[in-house]
């Protein structure tokens, strides 16, 4: 692990390579840098590098190579606040205990997925959730950042048949079809996890199994509606997202999976239930008799309710770290009070605050929020969301 100051203003620069042009490149923006050295600063100030001196190495690395490398402790900070100034996540309370693993020195697929493999055994934690971020190379005007292509580091399957209909998430048809060109050997199952697909500079892609023994799922089952429980349902513990880029200081990096624990309605009114994923409401309001012939007997929401209570029934059953949709909304309104105490404001998006179930029985819905796009911050850049999308751009360098 590389600490700044210290370092080689050439540790980024591969020997007798040409930096590529601005327009394709990580170079470092010098305001954006300056303006996150000084947040950093503002909120640690102990520091044993004044001010004026890190902003003086800061720049003269920019103008001698286009780019800088964040200190250990300033890449903890970034990461931490970029999830504070996360405008969709609601979560945000516990910004300050994000664990940062500092992965930026790994450069093969075998070495990433190693550390991959660890980041979902530390944050599984034996069901205890812990919020945790990998931060692996970034990009420079001289080398591609290492990537990979999956939208979360834990995904379902899914496979269309002849007749158009899906076995497994039908989120992931298209994803799915890519990595079985690429060689991988599917199950055909309802809940078979997708493999990794890693991509270093210069290299081709390449594929790794998720080990099953690092992923944590838990069966869904209903305290009282046992045909619930024998639909056979089950959700992975760990929502680790694996294709935003994050940007600290005009540095970014492509690869930083983070994680914190699941809101169940995230499973119970999304993933289970949105007609382009699981689309479950249907056989649940069979299964509990309910009048599906109209709307106006609102078999949907009954159906949805039940869905969300057997999730977090089974979470806490499991002794899985899960979090309720009224519970969490209360949380949030203690982060707004406890940031603009500190002088700060909270950007969010309504529409993804409030919960999509009985989002008007909770606090979050009855205000308005700032929208600002504050930085450090989390992206989906087009390409990320073409590869996790099963969209494979054909590239023609390899630097």
């Amino acid at each position: 692990m590389l600490a700044y100051p210290g370092e080689s203003m050439n540790s980024d620069r591969p020997i007798g390579h040409t930096p590529l042009t601005t327009t394709t490149t990580g170079a470092a923006d010098w305001n954006e840098a300056e303006e996150f050295i000084r947040l950093f600063y503002a909120e640690h100030p102990d520091q044993p590098l004044p001010l004026d001196m890190r902003l003086r190495q800061v720049r003269e690395h920019i103008e001698h190579s286009g780019s800088y490398r964040h200190s250990t402790d300033e890449l903890t900070f970034g990461a931490r606040v970029a999830w504070r100034n996360s405008s969709r996540c609601i979560g945000r309370l516990y910004w300050k205990s994000l664990r940062v693993l500092d992965r930026r020195t790994a450069r093969t697929p075998e070495e990433i997925h190693a550390h991959l493999c660890d980041h979902l055994r530390q944050a599984t934690n034996e069901g205890r959730i812990r919020p945790v971020i990998s931060v692996f190379a970034p990009e420079t005007p001289y080398r591609r950042a290492p990537r990979v292509w999956n939208s979360q580091l834990i995904r379902y399957a899914g496979y269309r048949g002849p007749d158009g209909s899906v076995v497994g998430d039908p989120g992931h048809v298209d994803f799915t079809e890519t990595v079985r060109r690429m060689g991988w050997q599917a199950p055909g199952g309802w809940f078979d996890l997708l493999p990794l697909v890693i991509e270093v500079p210069g290299d081709k892609p390449q594929l790794f199994d998720v080990p099953p023994e690092l992923v944590m799922e838990v069966p869904i089952e209903h305290p009282e509606y046992p045909q619930i429980t024998r639909m056979g349902l089950r959700w992975h513990a760990v929502p680790a997202i694996s294709h935003m880029r994050l940007s600290i200081g005009g540095i970014n990096y492509p690869l930083a999976p983070f994680n914190g624990w699941y809101l169940g309605t995230e499973i119970g009114a999304r993933n289970l239930v949105d007609a382009d994923r699981y689309n479950l409401l249907p056989v649940i309001g069979r299964l509990l008799h309910l009048d599906t012939s109209r709307e106006t007997s609102l078999w949907r929401d009954r159906a949805l309710v039940e869905l969300n209570i057997a999730v977090l029934h089974s979470f806490a059953k499991a002794g899985v770290k899960i979090s309720d949709h009224h519970t969490e909304s209360e949380r949030f309104l203690t982060h707004l009070a406890r940031e603009e105490a500190a002088g700060r404001i909270v950007p969010a998006d309504w529409s993804w605050i409030v919960p999509p179930v009985s989002g008007g029985l909770t606090p979050v819905f009855h205000r308005y929020y700032d929208e600002a796009d504050l930085r450090p911050n989390f992206y989906l850049d087009e390409e990320a969301k073409d590869l996790s999308e099963g969209r494979c751009p054909v590239r023609h360098d390899t630097y």
